[in-house]
């Protein structure tokens, strides 16, 4: 077995969209990122790379890069589940905590589970989503910014 923890924060920016976790939450801010900039895909994506010792999306993938702009975060997911198929692991599950002041992610946390259900084939109850605001502390808690936490445990695939 092989622990991952990713973490990923982003500034937000009005006319971008807001995504979490491959899903687009209405909102009239947005991830201000190189790519599309989910920040929970992205968390999620380190995680993997933590587990299997490879660095991190910035390593495979980095910013200067102009070939990676805009592309879906989904894209940098891929190459990391990819990786890790490669050598017989698979996720078993899947801890996040998002950090955000607005909009409320409670509406959306089922939509957002079911993505990353899908995304990783996991069924749903090994995926947990949770949100948490930072009450008014630094850049997320003045709704400046977006974090987002993942934690996730691989196995040998049986």
């Amino acid at each position: 077995m092989r622990i991952g923890m990713g973490y990923d924060s982003h500034r937000l920016k009005k006319g971008r969209p807001l995504m979490l976790g491959g899903v687009q939450i209405p909102s009239p801010r947005g991830e201000a990122g190189h790519s599309d900039g989910d920040v929970l895909l992205h968390a999620i994506t380190d995680a993997i790379y933590g587990a299997l010792a490879e660095g991190d999306i910035g390593t495979h993938f980095p910013p200067s890069d102009p070939r990676h702009k805009d592309k879906p975060s989904r894209f940098f997911l891929s190459h990391a589940l990819d990786l890790m198929e490669s050598r017989g692991l698979r996720i078993t599950n899947l801890d996040c905590t998002v950090i955000l002041e607005r909009p409320r992610l409670a509406p959306h946390r089922e939509a957002i589970r079911a993505s990353l259900s899908a995304l990783l084939s996991l069924p749903p109850d090994a995926v947990s989503i949770k949100a948490k605001t930072k009450e008014g502390l630094d850049a997320a808690g003045r709704g400046k910014a977006i974090e987002a936490f993942a934690v996730l445990l691989l196995e040998e695939r049986v």
